[in-house]
């Protein structure tokens, strides 16, 4: 199967990050064993959701992953002129969810999967495959606790995130957390009978935008846009009526790291405005609701002269999104983002990647197999 037939067949499974993913994981499974790969399943502890490992060449030497995240940002949007779900050809463009973010890396891996198992592979190529990267990376941290147990671990791993094929060296970690409030409602009439969340809220609000006015004094790397970590508060809710004393405030609120810095740790003064409201009678959570560090690779490290060598171009030192790629480095494996199609085609209707992309990424592949086969 060409890397289309098979981004035609990845397409057509609607794996929409945070649902059950039987379906894509037991095709791609039996697609990589028919082609002679060691294939591991492993569910995750939701239990509808699972991750895939798979393993070409000698697994008893470090060797390299290929990395990427199964899952897709829903297509409710509205602009879509063909079924998101169906792959859709229009000249050098095909069209569908999650064509470039991410299955079109996914289908190259798949792709080059006979070709790397014909070649004299001295150090093994691994496809790792997670679920639910979408909703913060959830489902990497399983498979990585586990590629211990299945392979001597890896030197390197390339994370195929769109890109254009160029090679990407760092990028921003993320923290996010929910933040729930409860008080006790009453009348609006008689405030001092109740526990207004919303009001008590405000002093977390409050706790987050001085943070977020900190942060933009720095630290600071020239290689982020913008060059400073940063904090938002995303979403909020509560609230009944405006005759009723709401006793209920949730709010989503996210971080992002500059390499050195820890995200979690940019939440702390919120944990602690949050912490503070249980002496004024509100029941309090505070809820990760996702983590991943930053990632920062060496601009001489093996990996970086590597990529530069496969793609022919100098590797970006930095983008402010994130990835995979920085839970791979800190559990001990050089990792760097490289990929076919473009992030800014990605999370919008219509969502494509040219042919000439799923080529190209192809054609690296196969060249690194040549190169882990000298």
């Amino acid at each position: 199967m060409t890397e289309h037939d098979i981004l035609e067949r990845l397409v057509s499974f609607p794996s929409v990050v945070g649902q059950p993913n039987a379906d894509i994981v037991e095709w791609v499974r039996d697609y990589a064993q028919s082609h002679g790969a060691h294939v591991t399943v492993e569910m995750g502890p939701e239990g509808d959701r699972a991750n895939l490992f798979a393993s070409i060449g000698p697994r008893d030497v470090p060797g390299v992953i290929l990395a990427g995240h199964m899952d897709v940002v829903p297509a409710g949007e509205a602009g879509w002129t063909s079924d998101p779900f169906t792959l859709r050809a229009d000249g050098d463009q095909l069209f569908g969810r999650g064509t470039s973010d991410m299955k079109g890396f996914l289908a190259c891996a798949l792709a080059a999967l006979p070709e790397l198992a014909k070649m004299p592979l001295k150090c093994p190529v691994h496809l790792a495959f997670s679920y639910d990267e979408e909703a913060g990376c959830r489902g990497a941290p399983h498979l990585i606790k586990l590629i211990p147990s299945l392979c001597a671990l890896p030197e390197m791993c390339i994370v195929g995130e769109p890109s254009g094929l160029l090679a990407i060296r760092a990028h921003k970690g993320k923290a996010a957390a929910r933040i729930t409030l409860r008080g006790r409602s009453g009348h609006s009439s008689r405030p001092d009978q109740g526990l207004n969340a919303i009001h008590a809220m405000s002093e977390v609000l409050a706790s987050a935008v001085n943070t977020a006015s900190a942060l933009m004094q720095g630290p600071f790397d020239s290689h982020f846009e913008p060059p400073y970590s940063s904090l938002q508060v995303g979403t909020i809710s509560g609230g009944q009526a405006v005759n009723i004393i709401p006793d209920l405030c949730v709010a989503d609120i996210e971080a992002r790291a500059i390499s050195g810095v820890s995200p979690a740790n940019l939440l702390d003064p919120l944990r602690q405005a949050t912490e503070a409201l249980r002496a004024k009678g509100f029941d309090t959570t505070f809820e990760t609701l996702s983590e991943y560090p930053a990632l920062s690779l060496s601009a001489d490290a093996p990996l970086t002269a590597l990529m530069r060598d496969l793609t022919g171009i100098e590797p970006l030192a930095a983008v402010s999104y994130g990835t995979e790629a920085g839970l791979y480095q800190a559990a001990g494996i050089d990792s760097i983002i490289c990929g076919p199609g473009d992030i800014g085609r990605a999370h919008k209707a219509n969502e494509y990647i040219l042919r000439d992309e799923l080529a190209a990424c192809y054609t690296m592949m196969l060249n690194l197999g040549t190169r882990l086969s000298i």
